[in-house]
């Protein structure tokens, strides 16, 4: 599956949120709706582009994780 890349003035206003496991000043992953889409950026780099997935897309990803379908991914 291909995805494109948002602008980041797309998320202007957004309200980025990231794992409450991460530690505050730790770079990681950051999640923001905008309508139905959501952006998924890295937290060290901001500026860069943002994945934008359908929010159908985000819960099947949360759904396999939570069934450990990624689990082999951290072994």
């Amino acid at each position: 599956m291909e995805k494109s890349y948002l602008h980041p003035s797309a998320f202007d206003g957004a309200q980025w949120q990231k794992s409450s496991l991460s530690e505050p000043l730790k770079d990681c992953v950051e999640l923001a709706t905008v309508g139905e889409t959501v952006g998924v950026r890295d937290s060290k780099t901001p500026s860069a582009g943002i994945l934008q997935f359908t929010r159908e897309e985000i819960r099947a990803f949360i759904a396999g994780a939570k069934n450990g379908d990624f689990d082999h991914l951290t072994e």
